[in-house]
């Protein structure tokens, strides 16, 4: 894993699950890849081993990862496309309505926006 700034935003457990889940949809964590051991995470953090537990049995809980018995946990086979699933209904539910009412009420035109994204592409 890679360095984490914590936030008062949220509990640390909810923080850990969505840079797993980041790590899965960059494809940093693939299909069958080993979580690091909780000792490991909670080690290399400062964290309290039941804070990084909990964040994996979420994981769990949405079969994101499994546990095989004297192992450790493992990224599944659908994860990755259960994700990006999720991903999508969230973003369209939660952040392209405001997204949209911005891109209206500042009147910009599909060729603006297209265009906008092409050169961005290009940098």
């Amino acid at each position: 894993m890679t360095a984490i700034q914590w936030s008062d935003g949220a509990p640390i457990y909810r923080q850990l699950k969505e840079r797993v889940v980041a790590m899965m949809l960059d494809g940093v964590l693939k299909p069958g890849d080993a979580l690091p051991s909780v000792r490991q995470v909670a080690a290399e953090y400062q964290l309290n081993p039941i804070t990084v537990s909990r964040a994996y049995q979420e994981l769990a809980d949405e079969a994101l990862v499994e546990k095989r018995r004297g192992l450790g946990m493992y990224v599944t086979e659908e994860a990755a496309k259960k994700l990006l699933l999720n991903e999508r209904e969230r973003f369209l539910r939660e952040e392209w309505p405001l997204v949209l009412e911005r891109i209206l009420r500042l009147g910009l035109s599909t060729e603006e926006l297209l265009s906008a994204g092409n050169k961005a592409g290009a940098q």
